[in-house]
């Protein structure tokens, strides 16, 4: 599913009006368009409230002003959702909108960033005299921080990703067994299997946390607090999945330490799977601080677990 259809979904579900709805869930629950998202600031990430990218009232329309950072596939976006400030007059999180943008609206520059990996995954994202529709805008002006937050929720509880954690072990068992260390596979290595065993274990209580979490989504309570703690734990184990992938990929993760030289990956050595290696490692540093940096997140379960 393309970044941004699992995040303003619900969002549009729950705060949308009934024109938005019969608008933008259809399209969205096909696939039909694509969106991203416009959190992220110069100088505004860990402390998301003090954004700076602004809309001002004209007639029936909002002119946007500003500029996001680390958009996640706006080059393909057809619409995004953004926080915008819509009052500079009254404490940060109770002046700003979400609001829905056509991403072809004049006024709009997407440019690359390339990551660590060598990919044009991210972008910054340009917002010159953007005009956009009153009726784009989602729940009431100034009060798109509820959005927010319950979005932020909603994400973290998928940042988890057992599922494809529980992909990555598997498949570093299944090298670990056919790749050899010395003389015996490299999943004999004492140190290398501990590795894969505390990953394993750190993985079921992650799921059987996330399992209690879908309950109480189901039985009604949205997602709270809980939500920080599957962030942290899933982007942590995450990237211990691709650094147990790099250390036994060795030499051969290599010549894929992209734009460190000239000539990198033009000549591939050693099996395939470690083609990949050392660029998800680089890549996958970053869950840790999308979604709300895990140092956050250990604030807020500070705060609103345990009542520090």
């Amino acid at each position: 599913m393309p970044f941004g259809l699992s995040m303003v979904g619900p969002v549009i579900y729950t705060f949308g009006t009934p024109e938005q709805k019969a608008k933008f869930l259809p399209r969205i629950l096909s696939g039909d368009d694509w969106w991203c998202q416009g959190y992220s600031e110069p100088g505004a990430g860990s402390d998301l409230a003090s954004l700076r990218t602004k809309a001002e009232r004209d007639g029936d329309h909002y002119v946007v002003n500003g500029q996001k950072t680390w958009t996640t596939m706006a080059q393909h976006a057809d619409w995004g959702f953004f926080l915008v400030r819509t009052n500079p007059d009254v404490k940060q999180q109770e002046g700003i909108s979400f609001l829905l943008i056509d991403m072809k609206t004049p006024g709009i520059e997407v440019r690359p960033i390339i990551t660590l990996g060598g990919e044009h995954e991210v972008n910054e994202v340009f917002l010159d005299n953007v005009r956009v529709p009153i009726e784009n805008r989602v729940y009431e002006e100034d009060k798109g921080w509820t959005c927010a937050k319950f979005l932020l929720a909603h994400e973290r509880t998928g940042i988890a990703g057992v599922a494809g954690s529980k992909r990555g072990i598997e498949k570093i068992k299944e090298i670990a067994t056919t790749e050899m260390d010395g003389d015996k596979p490299l999943l004999s290595n004492p140190f290398f299997r501990r590795k894969v065993a505390e990953l394993e274990m750190d993985l079921t209580a992650l799921e059987y946390t996330e399992l209690r979490t879908l309950a109480g989504e189901a039985a009604g309570k949205g997602p709270g607090p809980e939500s920080s703690v599957l962030k942290i734990k899933g982007s942590e184990i995450q990237q211990r999945i691709t650094e147990l992938a790099l250390e036994a990929a060795g030499h051969y993760g290599a010549p894929y330490f992209r734009g460190f030289g000239e000539g990198d990956n033009e000549h591939p050595i050693g099996p395939d799977w470690a083609h990949r290696t050392a660029p998800s490692y680089f890549n996958v540093r970053k869950t840790t601080i999308y979604g709300g940096s895990n140092e956050v997140q250990r604030g807020i379960i500070a705060k609103m677990v345990l009542g520090l």
